[in-house]
């Protein structure tokens, strides 16, 4: 186990660690002067008060584990108890600080290396439920028909409601070719859902591309894992070589794609940029905080590219999104994205464990934090006519325990971009009426913001050269 601290920026984990801690008071250091001297001694004085109230919580804390192990209706050992403390600690600060357990770290180790078990999405804890935040194509989860923004009420019948998210995903996972039934709500319909499927290993595909019409290249990033920057990378080259040389845009695909490792998303929206700031963090420390820049240089040449996001691009992919959108170097089609704008840190412990913290906010090279706000795109499309959904919300704003915004209101506007407007006069924020549903076969006839993003892309390469590299 590498003992070295991991900044994450995955959207939504549960759970927590509790540490008894006594500070010893400081020693009182001598000054000159009356008003220094007593200022001195008053700091003393409310290191001391400290102190105390530190020790009466832990005290009560004590009585309170000691009264629930001897008379709690069942048995019930200390591990759980503590536990179940600590996720109650970490809960309470911000949607994503959480304790993981032994199990639960070395999931989510096997997870950012781009495999996992289960049943092919990823699910938030919100306001009490348990939702389907992204969905994997073409796995288990997807072929019986789950959606994105479904509610999992049971799982092989039992009620997932009032469990962590960490339990209720420790209920959907098992071993291959295990069977597990979920009942779901959805928007829309009047009686529960029961949809039943059978477990697999899951191969997260990070990255994957096709060339579109007209020579214009799709990446679809699904999660900023390990594999993420060297896949775009060799997506890119692929895509040049189909084109023959003659590549004309880029329609990078972030919708749904909850986050991932901070690394990987400096590291791709590095490969877009020749140079400036990409992310800078700030932490309770000033020490702590951070400025990353870009390195190399684009590998599109300056080619027009296209971002396309939602409300399920949190993240990591709104750090990548933000960087381009802030530099001008591609244009967002889409809805608002999550608004997620914070940086968790990974602490191993010495049981096995993990404390996955809140450490840090982020900004977009202009300053921008889209902490519960999200992301603006520069030409809104929607994904179809259906209103708004019923269930919970799904934004970081409508979460509990939500993270204060700490950005300078002057800098949420950017300043305007003229090659967008007249773009965006032939664009449609929304499918006809009679547009398809979607059909993940057919993507091309059925993807309306696709379909708007590559006539974006079409009309951003009217005098543009096409790359030869």
């Amino acid at each position: 186990m590498d003992p070295r601290p991991t900044r994450r920026i995955g959207r939504l984990r549960s759970a927590l660690l509790i540490g008894t801690v006594f500070v010893a008071a400081g020693a009182l250091v001598p000054v000159s002067g009356f008003l220094a001297t007593r200022a001195g001694t008053a700091s003393a004085l409310a290191e001391s008060d400290d102190q105390a109230e530190k020790h009466r919580l832990l005290t009560l804390f004590g009585d309170v584990l000691r009264l629930v192990h001897r008379d709690y209706v069942d048995p019930v050992n200390d591990r759980d108890l503590v536990e179940n403390a600590i996720d109650g600690m970490l809960t309470g600060l911000d949607p994503h600080s959480s304790y993981l357990t032994t199990g639960e770290f070395r999931d989510l180790e096997i997870e950012s290396k781009g495999a996992f078990g289960g049943l092919g999405i990823e699910v938030a804890q919100d306001n009490g439920f348990i939702k389907v935040v992204s969905r994997m194509d073409h796995m288990p989860a997807a072929r019986a028909g789950v959606n994105v923004d479904d509610i999992i009420a049971a799982v092989d019948g039992k009620s997932v409601r009032g469990l962590t998210l960490n339990d209720a995903v420790g209920m959907m996972r098992g071993a291959p070719n295990t069977r597990v039934s979920l009942t779901i709500k959805r928007a829309g319909a009047n009686q529960p859902l029961h949809v039943s499927m059978m477990r697999e290993t899951i191969h997260i595909e990070a990255v994957q591309s096709r060339l579109l019409a007209d020579n214009v290249g799709y990446i679809r990033l699904a999660e900023f894992t390990e594999p993420a920057d060297a896949g775009t990378r060799r997506a890119v080259r692929r895509l040049k070589a189909q084109a023959g040389g003659a590549l004309r845009a880029l329609i990078l695909d972030l919708r749904d794609n909850p986050g991932g490792l901070l690394e990987q998303a400096v590291a791709v929206a590095s490969d877009f940029l020749d140079e400036g700031g990409i992310v800078s963090t700030r932490a309770r420390h000033p020490e702590d905080s951070e400025r990353w820049v870009a390195k190399g240089r684009d590998i599109l040449g300056g080619l027009p590219m296209v971002v396309l996001i939602n409300g399920g691009s949190a993240s990591a992919s709104e750090i990548v999104a933000g960087a381009l959108q802030d530099h001008q170097r591609a244009v967002l089609v889409g809805t608002r994205s999550f608004g997620k704008g914070s940086v968790q840190t990974l602490f191993p412990l010495p049981n096995g464990g993990a404390l996955d913290m809140t450490t840090a906010r982020y900004f977009t090279p202009s300053g921008r934090s889209i902490q519960a706000l999200g992301i603006e795109p520069d030409i809104t499309v929607s994904e179809s006519r259906e209103p708004a959904r019923l269930f919970g919300d799904e934004r970081e704003a409508g979460l509990n325990h939500v993270l204060s915004n700490e950005g300078d209101a002057d800098q949420l506007e950017l300043p305007a971009r003229l090659d967008v407007a007249p773009i965006a006069k032939g664009i449609a924020e929304a499918p006809p009426a009679n547009f398809p549903a979607f059909d993940p076969a057919r993507p091309d006839e059925t993807d309306f913001q696709l379909q708007q993003a590559l006539a974006v892309a079409r009309a951003m390469t009217l005098g543009k050269r096409v790359s030869a590299q």
